[in-house]
């Protein structure tokens, strides 16, 4: 941690100083962590009125302005019904894309993304698109909510429940699936409990079935018998055990970690700060929504050590290099946009196993970085991605009052993704594939700004 960074309380409120100036660069740091990135305009307000009023709007959900459609609501509902109906997975994926496009809530996609990972759920296996959209909206509906309250949805979701072969779990042929993901993943995380404890609690979880697309609990597959559970030894019921996962310690220290790793950096905060961290949740309820806004206020978010600190994920790369060239390029294909998504490791409604995606560093792979470099030339070009035309590089630079030589591209280009200009090293490189003042080299310079190293963290 840096030196203004106040180690005594990391989550104490940021307040610029000269060492850490609200400057462009945290305004877009801002963005990226808690959204999917900001257009110039959206850049501009919240440089001009300061912190205060910048993370507001974020909390509020009501940070993205530029390029939200008047008719939001009603085209997102449709999308999803038309998905739905059709049983067409693609369809369900584009309408997450273009909540995370077009949102005037960013934090919250951001937050429903977590929670997707959190408690995995894969249409691989449920097969059933109005499961997987109710399951979403419940993410979404419930994604600042206490923790409690968002564990009892969650774990009593059909989806998750037919994930995890609840149903096959019945008095007298204990389903161990439920139990262990429950501890495992969901609330305690692994350490913080036994393989005895893994059989009582799938014993407790009997009855939790699905019937009709709905939870349904059945009183004749619950096994009522004494059960000892974290030590303790009684008529275990499902709701019992709920109510005793989400109060555990442990349980304040995962869902504190889960939050870090979503808004900070690697190594941004230390074990330390996440217990105090995981304090602070026990004594406000688990609550989520407080524990966000502690993060986005706090001097340690916006210190230096956590600018740039951590692997933009494929929809945070996507979403966010199409958020930061509004209202320069025209709304592209969301149902293209899924599917870059998907090509670069993400595919929206099938994650990988119960354990979510990993996110990090693992997201660079070889191939990875190679379906970035496409992506980003698809962008530029309009190709397979819905535009009609390639974009218009030079107005990135005149927006911002610029010139439109390819050195003003570049410096608008940076000022978008990284509130700074990028390096010598990364400048010479540049210098050296880019020849002319060319529309082709503009888009060129445009899709390399893109694609650099420097972009893929935020």
């Amino acid at each position: 941690m840096s030196k203004e960074t106040d180690r005594s309380n990391l989550w104490a409120p940021y307040s610029p100083t000269a060492s850490a100036p609200w400057n462009l660069r945290r305004v877009v740091h801002l963005h990226r962590r808690a959204g999917f990135a900001a257009s110039w305009p959206e850049l501009q307000r919240d440089l001009s009125d300061g912190p205060e009023p910048s993370i507001d709007r974020v909390l509020a959900g009501r940070s993205r302005t530029v390029g939200v459609p008047a008719d939001f609501e009603r085209v997102y509902n449709l999308l999803a019904d038309a998905a739905v109906h059709s049983g067409d997975l693609y369809r369900l994926q584009a309408w997450w894309v273009y909540r995370m496009l077009f949102s005037p809530d960013p934090l919250g996609e951001r937050l429903t993304l977590l929670w997707h990972t959190h408690f995995a759920t894969s249409n691989e296996k449920i097969r059933d698109l109005a499961l997987m959209r109710r399951q979403n909206e419940t993410h979404r509906r419930l994604a600042r909510a206490p923790f409690a309250e968002l564990l009892n949805a969650a774990v009593r979701d059909p989806a998750l429940l037919l994930y995890l072969d609840a149903p096959a779990n019945c008095k007298g042929h204990p389903n161990e699936n439920l139990a262990r993901e429950l501890m495992a993943l969901f609330t305690l995380g692994i350490g913080h409990y036994t393989e005895s404890d893994v059989k009582e609690v799938a014993r407790a979880l009997t009855g939790w079935t699905v019937q009709g697309d709905e939870f349904h609990e059945s009183a004749a597959q619950h096994d009522d018998d004494v059960k000892t559970i974290l030590g303790e030894t009684r008529r275990w019921t499902g709701s019992d055990l709920i109510e005793r996962l989400a109060n555990h310690p442990a349980t304040a220290r995962r869902l504190a970690a889960r939050l870090c790793g979503l808004l900070m950096g690697e190594r941004a905060v230390d074990v330390p700060a996440i217990a105090t961290l995981a304090e602070g949740l026990r004594a406000n309820h688990l609550d989520i929504g407080w524990g966000v806004e502690t993060i986005l206020r706090s001097q340690a978010f916006f210190a230096a050590p956590n600018l740039r600190s951590r692997v933009l994920g494929p929809a945070e790369f996507v979403v966010g290099a199409c958020r930061t060239l509004v209202p320069v390029v025209s709304p592209p294909s969301t149902l293209l946009l899924a599917g870059w998504i998907a090509r670069l490791g993400q595919n929206l409604f099938n994650p990988p196993n119960v354990g979510g995606w990993p996110g990090g560093r693992a997201w660079l792979t070889s191939q990875s970085i190679i379906g970035r470099t496409k992506f980003a030339r698809a962008l530029v070009e309009g190709r397979s991605i819905g535009l009609a035309a390639p974009i218009d590089a030079s107005a990135i630079a005149t927006v911002q009052g610029r010139a439109t030589s390819i050195d003003d591209i570049l410096d608008a280009t940076a000022a978008l993704l990284l509130g700074a200009t990028f390096s010598p090293e990364q400048r010479r490189r540049f210098s050296a594939a880019l020849k002319s003042d060319s529309a082709e080299a503009a888009r060129r310079a445009v899709e390399m700004s893109l694609a650099s190293p420097e972009a893929q963290f935020t």
